[in-house]
């Protein structure tokens, strides 16, 4: 069985995943990565009947969100436990 990277399109790759012997692929290789990107299908390629590698479609994915603005209060010292030290005379 392949492993697929966790993408919004995981659920339906399982049910309409393609497999192409090594050979075939070789001769239309950009016609079927154009067609993996269009359909967002993955495409399996074997040798001898095995799976080799699998060709699925490129997501940009969304950066991280940004925590500016974010801060609710700002404490005085986060760091301080409240007591007098002797090194802080």
């Amino acid at each position: 069985m392949a492993i697929f990277p966790k993408t919004r399109y995981y659920s339906c790759m399982k049910a309409k995943m393609r497999t192409i012997p090594a050979g075939k692929f070789r001769n239309t290789c950009l016609k079927l990565m154009d067609e993996v990107q269009k359909n967002k299908i993955p495409l399996i390629v074997t040798k001898r009947g095995k799976p080799i590698v699998q060709v699925i479609p490129f997501t940009e994915k969304v950066g991280a969100k940004s925590l500016l603005g974010t801060l609710i209060y700002a404490a005085e010292d986060i760091y301080s436990t409240g007591e007098s030290w002797e090194a802080d005379s």
